[in-house]
């Protein structure tokens, strides 16, 4: 006979999110909330509606949805605000999130987390400063008066703070809490080794199918294009054992960047001009896609991604146990209050560095607040924490507490800038991503 679990489980999570859109758009809150109650409920009460054990089969669900959920928001990003931004978004996204990792492992010294080695430490910090691209849209999406500015630096921040995390885990924070000890320098060079290549690989496949796309003229095909790069750049990168993600991520972004290159010199006077080299290279001329079609492009990608983040939503509603929570209870609110302070720190520095140096773009008081409540957690620390190996002592205490300050950042988080926005920051509404 016939199963229909997969027909069932695609039955749930749709009604999930249109559900979840509907309710939230009329009582004006991020439907990230509802999802995220909607998921627990749904598997608590009702796991006919999930017959499929995504927890069981959790390496596929990673492969099938982190392309998904990366590729939209890299879309996104426009070359000429990357340009613009560029050392702000390398600050907040590299530079803030070793210092904060290496300040949260730091406390290993004040024995916070009995028991846990120094390793343990920065695995721990690098999960658990993961911001989640998805979650913070769902939320911010419903928030009015954030300069563009402000939306740049929340982009690109939450993309390039992922890549970073994602190398801090695997090449440093991992293998030193399994192995007990680290080659420092090794560690250093091993992780610049995995930035450097990973980021060679995704601007090679990113100019490759910029290239292809210059052979198809029409919006649904070069939407797959871009899901086809986004799956070959993360299985290429994990094949040669770099980074996925920040390949996935360069790659898209590069891809991008040619586009929108293309797309202002149509629209502007060089146009007209001679060709250069580098403008023959790209085949000059000949177009890779149009504003209307990008645009098709971005919205069918941002509904994709959106799917598969819902799935990740069900993985955890599948680890939530509130008598596990309330056992840990102590750990969760330290590590979400340490986590809070550790980036409302780095935000604050970053702030301050505004003011003083003229590449890194001024934010006042209100930026800052809105870059420290902006970083909540979701489908990447919940990926990150069941990679760690079942052998190990702490992964139960890893994963509740994951698993809470995950929770505890959204609706933290979320209704603080919910708050914000609606009784002290109204202003004529006006969609936050919009180009």
């Amino acid at each position: 006979m016939h199963s229909f679990a997969p027909e069932i489980l695609l039955i749930t999570i749709l009604t999930l999110v249109v559900l979840s859109d509907s309710v939230s758009a009329r009582l004006k809150i991020p439907s990230v909330f509802l999802l995220l109650i909607g998921s627990y409920l749904v598997y608590t009460y009702a796991k006919m509606a999930v017959p499929i054990d995504l927890k069981f089969y959790f390496d596929t669900v990673i492969l099938f949805c982190i392309p998904l959920i990366f590729m939209a928001d890299a879309l996104h990003l426009h070359f000429s605000d990357i340009k613009k931004h560029a050392w702000s978004i390398f600050y907040l996204a590299v530079f803030a999130v070793a210092l904060s990792i290496t300040a949260g492992a730091s406390l290993y010294y004040m024995d916070i987390f009995e028991g846990l080695t120094l390793g343990a430490y920065v695995s721990l910090f690098a999960i658990n400063m993961a911001t989640d691209a998805v979650s913070v849209q769902s939320v911010l999406s419903r928030f009015q008066g954030i300069s563009h500015d402000i939306k740049v630096l929340i982009e690109g921040e939450s993309l390039g703070n992922d890549a970073t995390a994602v190398i801090a885990f695997f090449f440093i924070g991992l293998p030193w809490m399994m192995s007990g000890s680290i080659d420092a320098g090794e560690a250093t060079v091993d992780a610049l080794r995995v930035f450097a290549v990973s980021m060679g690989i995704g601007i090679t496949l990113g100019y490759l199918f910029y290239m292809l796309m210059k052979l198809i003229n029409d919006k649904r095909g070069e939407l797959f294009v871009f899901i086809i790069e986004a799956y070959i750049a993360y299985v290429v990168a994990e094949h040669f054992h770099v980074s996925g993600i920040l390949t996935l991520i360069t790659a898209i972004i590069a891809t991008k960047a040619w586009i929108d290159i293309d797309m202002k010199k149509l629209e502007g006077e060089d146009a007209k001009k001679s060709k250069t080299f580098l403008q023959r290279f790209r085949l000059h001329g000949i177009d890779a896609t149009t504003s209307e079609r990008m645009e098709y492009i971005y919205e069918m990608a941002k509904e994709f991604g959106y799917i598969a983040a819902v799935m990740i939503f069900f993985v955890l509603a599948e680890m939530v146990s509130l008598e596990k929570f309330w056992e840990y209870k102590t750990e969760i609110l330290a590590m979400f209050i340490i986590t809070t302070l550790i980036r409302a720190l780095s935000m604050a520095k970053f702030a301050f560095w505004g003011n003083k140096v003229k590449h890194i773009k001024p934010v006042g008081f209100e930026g800052w607040f809105i870059l420290t409540f902006s970083g909540m957690k979701g489908a990447l620390s919940i990926i990150l924490v069941h990679m760690i190996p079942d052998s190990f002592a702490y992964k139960e205490l890893f994963e509740v507490v994951t698993t809470g300050v995950v929770i505890l950042s959204i609706f933290v988080y979320g209704t603080t800038l919910w708050s914000y926005f609606t009784f002290f920051k109204k202003e004529e509404e006006k969609k936050l991503f919009a180009h």
